[in-house]
């Protein structure tokens, strides 16, 4: 702008305002507006500078959101709370490390709603790039955990880095949903009692479980290849599943053999869990159903997601 009045000067003779109002009407490329007073043509000059200014900013912002990655960032997490609004009846899976992730994958499996929780930024784009629905925050903290909507989860899973980090995730949740059915992962016998003290429901050791696995394994091998096929999601012909009976279901205050589960639906019960927690293994026939119990069944997929249904109306 300097050169250009400076220009219009020098080769046109005119005077520095005339040549600095000619230079603003040349650089924003507007032709010259007839009979304006100098007041005008102050006005003018402001305003061309000002819009020009403005829409430059406008276009220079929106560029850089886009080349940087801004916009997709933004879209994706309002993708995310959307999808997290619609969440209901799921679980939050806390870490997405060796256990996490194995807990995520098993989920998907059998179709199983989970928000996983992670704030390790490696982890947490893992978990994404695995179409994972994931929240980059802490799980120990009130405000992550309300955002993954611990109001509207059927349960919650805490298999984070360290125990203390678990202590602290069991303590928020519990004090957020005293009736959230909780598990946590421990390392050790005396984490175990911290986090039962600290409103775990089951507290879970990898390292006891692969033991107890190994020395089965090597004692009952039939036993085991029994019971992983049963408990296994890719398994179609077998599994093994818990149905609760609803209150309202047919299936309430009758006994097994009333039911006539077996010739209905071709399962076998292997066990019922009563409300108290009780566990009643091989039951007889004439063993009665109460509203509350929990039914732990063998059968076909097909068969127990029939049973299921009439479990539940």
């Amino acid at each position: 702008m300097a050169g250009g009045t400076v220009g219009y000067m020098l080769t046109d003779g005119r005077g520095a305002w005339d040549a600095f109002y000619m230079t603003v009407l040349a650089l924003t490329t507007v032709e010259s507006p007839s009979h304006l007073s100098r007041l005008g043509q102050v006005f003018t000059v402001v305003l061309l500078l000002v819009g020009v200014g403005a829409a430059l900013y406008t276009f220079t912002l929106l560029a850089t959101v886009v080349v940087e990655g801004g916009l997709p960032k933004r879209l994706q997490r309002r993708r995310q709370q959307r999808m997290l609004e619609n969440l209901s009846a799921h679980f939050i899976v806390c870490g997405y490390g060796r256990i996490g992730s194995i807990v995520a994958k098993e989920f998907r499996q059998q179709g199983v709603p989970f928000v996983v929780i992670e704030r390790d930024p490696a982890r947490y784009q893992a978990a994404v790039a695995g179409d994972v629905l994931a929240i980059d925050a802490d799980a120990s903290q009130e405000e992550v955990l309300k955002r993954a909507g611990i109001e509207r989860a059927r349960g919650l899973i805490t298999a984070v880095g360290t125990d203390a980090e678990n202590v602290y995730t069991v303590l928020s949740a519990r004090v957020l949903r005293p009736d959230l059915f909780i598990i946590s992962r421990s390392e050790s016998g005396d984490s175990t009692r911290k986090l039962q003290r600290a409103g775990a429901n089951r507290v879970i050791s990898p390292y006891q479980i692969g033991a107890v696995q190994i020395a089965q394994t090597a004692i009952r091998p039939a036993v085991v290849d029994f019971f992983d096929l049963a408990t296994s999601s890719d398994n179609l012909e077998l599994a093994m599943e818990q149905i609760t009976i609803s209150p309202r279901s047919a299936l309430a205050d009758h006994s097994i053999l009333d039911a006539s589960l077996r010739q209905r639906f071709g399962v076998i019960v292997v066990a019922i869990q009563r409300e108290d927690e009780r566990m009643e293994f091989n039951p007889e026939p004439t063993m009665a159903m109460r509203a509350g119990d929990k039914l732990v069944v063998l059968g076909r997929p097909e068969s127990l997601k029939q049973l299921g249904g009439e479990a539940a109306s």
